[in-house]
């Protein structure tokens, strides 16, 4: 399997920053970690076999980027206005540094976004802010509001990166097209305590007729053995 790792000064983040690259071609997918989490969190987790066919055969690029989520969303000790502000650097370190590297090594135009539990915010979040970007979106276990990290503080940055706030406002007829041809699946444990937050979306979504596959799971399935079977499920589409 191929696999490259790839370092660098980021200017949008003032600092150095890691990323790991699965695969040799296919459609490009971008993967956001856990809470905190690192670029190396699936490979350690063993995703990457759980996609192994696909990587293979040249079906899926999957690429791995790090978070800063201690610098921005869990910063309790930073401003709420700091923490969201250090998110929208992120998200510019995506457009203008990732994303330019996916498409110089691969042309492939279909860009997948996915994670899990923080990373699942991570990953429909981006999808849905950049909808003329992405064509599939996979959430696993995931949260779509950010006032558990704003202590009661709220902007137009908070604002519009969440996602449960901002959908429901959108009317842009091109992002709402873009939306509507978009691949959007939320997968998520029947009793997990965030299911409240997938559901919500998924309403929100459907009011503005973004179509969607709300996807629930037997039990509390919130852990990396449930992660692996939604991953198989649902990397291809909405099965």
């Amino acid at each position: 399997m191929n696999r490259e790792y790839h370092k660098w000064a980021s200017p949008a983040l003032g600092r150095d920053m890691e990323l790991l690259i699965y695969g040799f071609a296919g459609a490009r997918v971008l993967v956001f970690p856990t809470s905190k989490g690192r670029f190396y969190e699936w490979e350690d987790r063993g995703m990457m076999h759980t996609v192994g066919e696909h990587l293979e055969r040249g079906w899926l690029q999957i690429y791995c980027v790090d978070s800063v989520d201690a610098e921005s969303w869990y910063a309790r000790w930073r401003h709420p206005g700091e923490r969201v502000w250090r998110h929208m650097q992120y998200e510019q370190y995506l457009l203008e540094e990732v994303l330019p590297l996916s498409w110089q090594i691969n042309q492939n135009p279909f860009l997948i976004t996915t994670g899990a539990s923080f990373g699942a915010y991570h990953a429909v979040n981006f999808a849905l802010r950049h909808p003329h970007l992405v064509g599939r979106t996979l959430g696993m276990s995931g949260i779509y509001e950010v006032s558990s990290w704003t202590d009661g503080y709220y902007d137009d940055n908070v604002y519009y990166n969440s996602p449960c706030d901002f959908i429901p406002n959108e009317h842009d007829w091109g992002r709402l097209e873009a939306l509507r041809k978009m691949d959007i699946i939320l997968a998520i444990g029947h009793d997990d305590s965030l299911r409240g937050s997938s559901d919500r979306l998924s309403t929100v979504l459907w009011e503005k007729g973004i179509g969607n596959a709300l996807r629930l799971w037997d039990g509390w399935a919130h852990d990396w053995p449930w992660w692996h079977q939604m991953l198989a499920s649902y990397i291809g589409g909405h099965d």
